[in-house]
């Protein structure tokens, strides 16, 4: 089996079709705006990629939200992947309040 074989192989056991249900990622509807979150906390997957698209590392990511494991991260990644158009219509619908919101202004940016 091929890498990639391995990572889709992966992928697919951990997100269930049927329930509409990702491992360690949740969407409440009314909790961040039903945008789908690091299980049990109120993360955003997308400001995780936001913020992985401006530079931060994992262990940086690890390091700024200590309730965080890698396994959560890994779990965000696989999501992000399966969900791209999702995440970037989140990205995007956020910008103009991440500018203004000194929580999203990490390390990693050179604050």
């Amino acid at each position: 089996m091929s890498r990639s074989e391995r990572a889709q192989l992966r992928e697919w056991l951990s997100h269930d079709d049927d329930t509409g249900v990702f491992a360690g990622i949740e969407k409440t509807p009314g909790v961040c705006g039903g945008n789908a979150c690091v299980a049990p906390t109120r993360i955003p997957v997308w400001g995780l990629e936001e913020s992985r698209r401006s530079g931060a590392t994992d262990a940086v990511l690890l390091q700024s939200y200590s309730m965080l494991t890698a396994e959560d991260l890994a779990n965000a990644w696989a999501y992000v992947r399966t969900h791209q158009s999702e995440i970037d219509r989140a990205i995007e619908g956020n910008k103009d309040e991440n500018l203004d919101n000194p929580a999203f202004d990490g390390p990693w940016q050179g604050s």
